[in-house]
């Protein structure tokens, strides 16, 4: 080896640990200068690395660096469905050829609904009963009876009072207190309200609609509660019958026999004739939002 070899091979190895130590420190600090644009919200420049040998993950954008406020925590808020509030009752129904409703209301009664019940479990029909309270009270066995044999029952307010003369909260006790009872007797919330006299105003479509219930009214008033004689009350209900009508009466109030002697003469009459009695379906519709 001469002398110019032996001086070159130590500066060759001196010149290597340089020229690793240099890079290494190149590195160092190119890491610690990614962190800092990371933290200023700046994309952090990364060495080349060589186009062989596994390549590392795509980095996250700055943004996810950063904290969120706890306001925005979490998943997106769904907005609620609400029931969409009508402002007049439904007066008819929707059906398919000739059918027809019958509603008895301010009931449960045991002097006369029992034998409505009877006529209507004769000739195998579902009707509707929009009862009050303080008469489910008194009656708990209708009202199970009434489930065990298919017909629907809505809510006629607790006291039968002329709602659009009470405040919103009175209204409203009205209401609910009439479904907790219906539910516990009857076995299940009410989908339908009517108003006491069909007196309705913004209140009571409202809470019902807050209550989970649809309006309805009627088509066919048949006016019994005036005790019109028997003959008039099959009359008014034959003359009115059409498909999708809403016929009303009462099995409450005062005297019914009337309307228990009228219904065992339209009713057979009515299903002669074609017509099919039933009940209708919730009609609820919704918006987003509150």
């Amino acid at each position: 080896m001469t002398k110019d070899q032996s001086l070159t091979r130590p500066l060759t190895r001196r010149r290597a640990l340089l020229a690793g130590a240099i890079a290494s420190g190149a590195a160092g600090i190119a890491g610690i200068a990614g962190v800092i644009a990371t933290l200023a919200g700046e994309e952090p420049v990364r060495p080349a690395l060589p186009a062989t040998g596994p390549q590392p993950q795509r980095a996250l954008k700055p943004s996810a660096y950063r904290l969120q406020p706890l306001t925005g925590y979490g998943p997106p808020r769904v907005a609620p469905r609400r029931p969409l509030v009508r402002r007049e009752p439904f007066l008819r129904v929707s059906g398919r050829g000739r059918s027809l409703v019958l509603t008895f209301d301010d009931g449960p009664d045991a002097r006369y609904t029992p034998h409505i019940l009877d006529t209507l479990r004769e000739y195998d029909v579902r009707a509707m009963f929009f009862v009050c309270g303080e008469m489910v009270a008194e009656n708990k066995d209708l009202m199970a009876r009434m489930a065990d044999e298919g017909h629907v029952v809505g809510n006629h307010t607790w006291s039968h009072p002329l709602l659009t003369r009470l405040s919103r909260a009175r209204i409203r006790a009205e209401m609910e207190r009439t479904c907790d009872i219906i539910d516990e007797t009857y076995g299940e919330r009410p989908a339908w309200f009517r108003a006491p006299y069909g007196a309705w105003n913004r209140a009571t479509f409202q809470l019902g609609a807050e209550l989970g219930m649809e309006p309805l009214a009627w088509t066919v008033d048949t006016l019994d509660w005036m005790s019109p004689g028997t003959r008039t009350i099959v009359h008014r209900v034959e003359h009115g019958a059409a498909p999708g009508v809403v016929v009303l009466s009462h099995d409450a109030g005062g005297d019914r026999s009337q309307s228990v002697l009228a219904l065992r003469a339209y009713l057979p009459q009515l299903l002669d004739s074609g017509y099919f009695v039933t009940v209708p379906e919730p009609k609820r519709t919704w918006r987003e939002g509150k």
